[in-house]
């Protein structure tokens, strides 16, 4: 194998590659990424078992060939290289990597005992881009990092009809995403849930694509989801369980809300949670015309803070761990937010919490995005 290829190019491709790659891998092997020159340019891919990542670039191929290198490695190398072409030749023995005066010499791994990489064959359906991207970024705040319920350190997908739904859930919270899904004449509904870290990949890497293609395996033992564009594809395996029924918790209608501008809530929430444990929560007053922030911490330390809102209903006050209500703001992406007070069975505590984006302060239209803060988490 010998080829030729654009520094900006290779240093690219080798960082898309790796991206999912373990830090640990079950086995050595997987730590590698193979190198497969052909007529057509150079594809690099990567995969543990668990998802893979795959991409192909130009490159000027004198000699065809595949290789397996360690990906940690090579991707380390690609990123300090010189601003000069990269010649890379495979001499059965070991890797050689040449930019401009740098030279490297890399180990070959065995590519005998190395896993094929997955192609996912089911139904496909395109979503643009930028939402896509947006909508993975506000929804997996919410799947849970605890791997003692691996069903909800998920993102669920719902496919129906023209609408691709996001959902996730760490039981204290949950948010919903909705965005265009283009399945040609496939209306009947799907569901996928996939593991919220690969997800949380693909929106970084295809954020910038005008389409997104998904596509969903066939029933079977290993289900499996693509996302694909012109030259880049990821696949992850699915997460198999009965996803939680948490759209059911959202309300039809609540007429008891406050509208409150975000960055100056988020602005007050950081500025008197600077007095708190780690683990502890602020007191919100929501009144007419203001709601009033006070926080209680060791050592006397104590903080308050009243900024302007608009308050439909009677005079609420609640106790909220501050970074669960900063990530709900924050990821409306708008610049005031409505947050709706449910009431619950129970006349000890208020219900949940349901925030939404808002485009002014008067105009009562809400973004496609929803957040709900769990009644457990709200004390009174």
């Amino acid at each position: 194998m010998k080829f030729v290829i654009n520094r900006d190019v290779f240093s690219d491709a080798v960082s898309f590659a790796v991206r999912l790659l373990p830090q640990r891998p079950a086995m050595p092997i997987l730590g590698g990424v193979r190198i497969e020159a052909t007529a057509d340019g150079v594809v690099l891919s990567s995969f543990d078992f668990e998802s893979s990542a795959r991409t192909q670039v130009a490159a000027d191929v004198e000699t065809e060939g595949v290789v397996l290198v360690s990906g940690r490695l090579l991707s380390d190398i690609a990123s300090k290289l010189p601003q000069r072409e990269v010649r890379i030749e495979d001499d059965g023995q070991k890797v050689t990597i040449r930019c401009g005066s740098a030279n490297f010499s890399l180990a070959r791994m065995p590519l005998e005992e190395y896993p094929t990489v997955p192609t996912v064959q089911g139904r496909t359906g395109v979503v643009e881009g930028k939402a896509f991207s947006e909508a993975i970024g506000q929804v997996a705040i919410s799947a849970s990092r605890e791997d003692v319920t691996p069903v909800i350190t998920g993102v669920q997908l719902e496919a129906a009809d023209t609408t691709l739904t996001l959902i996730a859930t760490d039981r204290y919270r949950v948010s919903v995403r909705s965005v265009q899904w283009d399945a040609g004449t496939e209306t009947d509904p799907v569901t996928s849930l996939v593991p919220a870290r690969t997800l949380v990949e693909v929106g970084r890497t295809f954020g910038s694509a005008d389409r997104i293609e998904i596509t969903l395996s066939e029933p079977g033992d290993r289900q499996q989801i693509a996302f694909s564009t012109a030259d880049r594809t990821v696949t992850s395996l699915l997460i198999k369980g009965n996803y939680p029924p948490v759209r059911r918790l959202f309300p039809e209608a609540v007429d008891h809300h406050a509208v409150v501008s975000t960055s100056e809530l988020v602005d007050a929430t950081r500025r008197v949670q600077l007095v708190l444990d780690a683990e502890a929560a602020i007191r919100y007053t929501f009144s007419e015309g203001q709601v009033q922030l006070e926080a209680i911490g060791s050592e006397q330390a104590q903080a308050s803070e009243t900024i302007d809102c608009v308050l439909d209903g009677d005079d609420i006050v609640l106790s909220i761990k501050p970074q669960l209500l900063i990530d709900g703001i924050n990821a409306t992406h708008s610049e005031f937010v409505r947050i709706a007070f449910t009431r619950s069975e129970s006349s000890n505590k208020p219900g949940p919490m349901l925030i939404r984006g808002q485009t002014s302060r008067d105009d009562a239209e809400a973004t496609d995005f929803k957040y709900l803060l769990q009644p457990n988490l709200l004390l009174r």
